[in-house]
């Protein structure tokens, strides 16, 4: 499977990233750096990863899209533009948000509580999650569901250091902003949203998972950490 990156269709033309680590070779990064409107000398910059991960060895930032060149699965990062209203609406309303998963846009007037979930969290909630400065973390697993996938998530969350304004407004147990729920919608098994940014994956790769969480986190259009409902 080679790699490639393309530009994604929107109005500012972000650059989407995908690849495979397995045959991605320095030949074909210039031809994705060419392809996003860059260049190999001043469009890439090039960093070790995590230590612990082992295979995370190369970051390229691709016009405010970030390419894990060694992570364990194909991963997808996009910024896509942000939608033109962010008006509340009546719990039930369906709306047609711009990308799948949705990461930004109308929302419900309350937010889903930061824990995890075991059924979905309907969109409408957690998107008013991500203007709070939210990570949600999402999966598609099916009825067998993918508890190695959820513990994943719940290291990635973990590993985002305590939030100050959690410790003063979150609520018993609320220690950062995440969600962790089931989305049977997204188009692959595992992905991750904040304000603004999606993350799209075959596999939960921890490595990539906890710096797009750590890069993105309280980056919503308002910093809030105030409970919210479980009840859907």
């Amino acid at each position: 499977m080679p790699a490639f990156v393309k530009p994604a269709e929107s109005s500012h033309n972000p650059c989407v990233t995908r690849l495979c680590s397995s045959f991605l070779a320095s030949a074909a990064t210039a031809a994705a750096l060419s392809a996003c409107g860059g260049s190999t000398s001043n469009s890439q910059t090039q960093g070790q990863g995590p230590t612990d991960a082992g295979h995370l060895d190369e970051v390229a930032h691709l016009d405010g899209a970030t390419t894990y060149i060694d992570a364990s699965c194909l991963v997808e990062i996009q910024q896509p533009p942000l939608m033109s209203s962010f008006d509340h609406v009546p719990v039930g309303t369906m709306v047609d948000w711009s990308t799948n998963p949705p990461s930004s846009g109308p929302h419900y007037p309350i937010w889903a509580a930061f824990q995890a979930y075991t059924t979905p969290v309907p969109r409408g909630y957690y998107v008013h999650d991500l203007e709070h400065g939210a990570i949600v973390f999402l999966y598609n697993c099916g009825s067998a569901g993918c508890p190695e996938v959820v513990s994943t998530f719940q290291a990635a969350s973990d590993s985002l250091p305590d939030d100050p304004v959690c410790d003063q407004t979150g609520g018993p147990g609320v220690r950062v902003r995440t969600v962790i729920t089931p989305d049977p919608l997204i188009p692959t098994k595992v992905a991750a949203v904040a304000w603004g940014w999606i993350y799209l994956a075959d596999c939960a790769d921890l490595p990539t998972l906890e710096q797009f969480a750590k890069a993105h986190y309280g980056q919503g259009r308002e910093d809030l950490c105030n409970p919210g409902t479980t009840a859907f």
